[in-house]
């Protein structure tokens, strides 16, 4: 059975947050709830300051399973406006992590069709 997972490219996101809009309509999660969260962190470099928007899966997440066995991406890969989530297999998604550098690579238990 293949294993799918998400890549998160830090360096594509640009902290819009329309992937948190996106889960939480497409899940009717309550207020406060999130199956992708963007964190931003903010830190000095060189004398700049410099933010980094890092979207985090949480505990609500299912990759939209119920898209996906549908033919579609999971719904904040769809809605997306940097690029920076891609879902698939993991074995393709481990060669665009080692490819594009910093990011992460989400995987998930029962994200398998």
């Amino acid at each position: 059975m293949d294993s799918y997972g998400l890549y998160v490219n830090y360096e594509w996101c640009t902290g819009c947050h329309t992937c948190e809009d996106a889960c939480k309509q497409e899940r009717a999660l309550e207020p406060g709830q999130y199956g992708i969260k963007v964190v931003e962190f903010s830190y000095e470099k060189e004398g700049r300051r410099i933010i980094d928007n890092h979207p985090i899966l949480t505990e609500h997440c299912t990759f939209c399973m119920d898209r996906v066995r549908n033919g579609d991406k999971p719904s904040c890969v769809q809605h997306c406006q940097s690029q920076c989530l891609q879902f698939g297999k993991v074995e393709e998604l481990i060669k665009v992590l080692k490819k594009n550098g910093k990011g992460v690579l989400w995987t998930y238990p029962h994200a398998n069709k």
